[in-house]
């Protein structure tokens, strides 16, 4: 057999041995007497209605006056979300998740599984963890990203339509990560992963690797992939009983490839336990032609500036979302087409939609 000389490879081997090293190096000496494990299934289905009021609905998925150029809510007329079913079997110490999606929104999530696309994957999240003391849980396999504000499930997000950071970004990474309390307010994460989309396997034999600090509520997330690297802050404050402020901001650089930098807030104000009313502006910028939004530019550069306004009302486990948004885009030629086709810097769209989870 060929000697083993590759000096990326052996860092590799280094790191993840390091990585699971710390972790069990901290196992309690006394057993503790186990607890009957819990099996648990929750879910959700979401579905909406979408229109553009000063652009053509005419159009399918991905023609520039469709849609602002982020994932998800993105189909005209009556449209269909995603279905997500959630399995968990969870025991004192180790435990697994198996998060399945079906429909045009889990679609996106998981790139139609790109490896294996023929075969029609469904797999949002398969992972199992070991939680090797009261401080130290190890997760293996596939988990949705930890950077950004936002995720792919519509229940755990306040606005219905999705930002530009969030759908730029990675959506879930395949590997190893250890989640490590420090302390009661800080927190550290540290990963070793697949490249960015490789969710199934690895065919370049090179790998990515993240790391978080937490401190009360707010995160710095990094991640390094392969001489491209993203860094991003999520965290958000509790002003009152009632009124939230989210925070997310974030830059990547795609090593020659194109990056992209972005800001938003998130105000959500709680008028009473079945209604609440939230706020995201967002400044998003990209550079040679990385996404959407630089496509019609002369050198590919390109911003986008966006603001949407959601009501939820909830009734029992349904959520109605009404969401009116605003995207304006920097070119003076027009990224967005009005309802004669014509160029046009803004679109303006109602999203009306409904998320029931259980």
């Amino acid at each position: 057999m060929k000697a083993i000389t590759n000096t990326k490879y052996v860092k590799n081997l280094f790191f993840l041995a390091i990585l699971l090293f710390s972790a069990t190096a901290v196992v309690a000496q006394e057993e503790e007497e186990e607890t009957e494990p819990k099996f648990t299934f929750t879910g959700s289905i979401d579905a909406y209605y979408r229109a553009n009021l000063n652009g053509d609905n005419s159009a399918p998925d991905g023609a520039p006056n469709a849609a602002p150029g982020s994932s998800f809510a993105n189909l005209p007329g009556f449209s269909l979300g995603m279905a997500n079913f959630v399995a968990g079997y969870e025991g004192e110490k180790v435990g697994f998740v198996a998060d399945l999606v079906f429909g045009p929104r889990g679609t996106d999530a998981i790139f139609a599984s790109p490896i294996y696309s023929a075969t029609g994957n469904i797999v949002n999240q398969l992972y199992a963890y070991w939680n090797v003391s009261d401080a130290v849980t190890l997760t293996f396999g596939n988990f949705n990203t930890f950077l950004g504000y936002e995720v792919i499930s519509p229940v755990a997000n306040f606005n219905y339509s999705t930002s530009y950071l969030f759908s730029y970004g990675p959506f879930s990474h395949t590997g190893l990560k250890a989640d490590i309390a420090l302390s009661d307010d800080f927190s550290l994460m540290l990963a070793v992963m697949n490249p960015t989309d490789m969710t199934e396997l690895n065919v370049t034999g090179k790998y990515t690797y993240g790391a978080q600090i937490g401190y009360s509520g707010q995160y710095l997330n990094l991640l390094i992939d392969n001489g491209a690297y993203e860094v991003d802050y999520t965290g958000g404050f509790d002003l009152s009983d009632s009124f939230f402020l989210g925070l997310n901001a974030a830059y990547f650089d795609g090593d020659g490839a194109g990056s992209f930098a972005g800001a938003a807030i998130y105000p959500q104000l709680t008028t009473s336990e079945s209604f609440a009313i939230g706020l995201r502006a967002e400044y998003f910028a990209e550079t040679d032609s990385f996404g959407a939004i630089g496509t019609s530019t002369a050198d590919g550069d390109a911003s986008v500036f966006a603001v949407t306004l959601t009501g939820s009302a909830t009734i029992g486990n349904l959520m109605i979302k009404p969401e009116l948004r605003l995207d304006t885009a920097s070119d003076d030629s027009g990224y967005f087409l009005d309802s004669d086709l014509m160029a046009q810097k803004s679109l303006s769209s109602f999203v009306l939609a409904a998320v029931y989870s259980f």
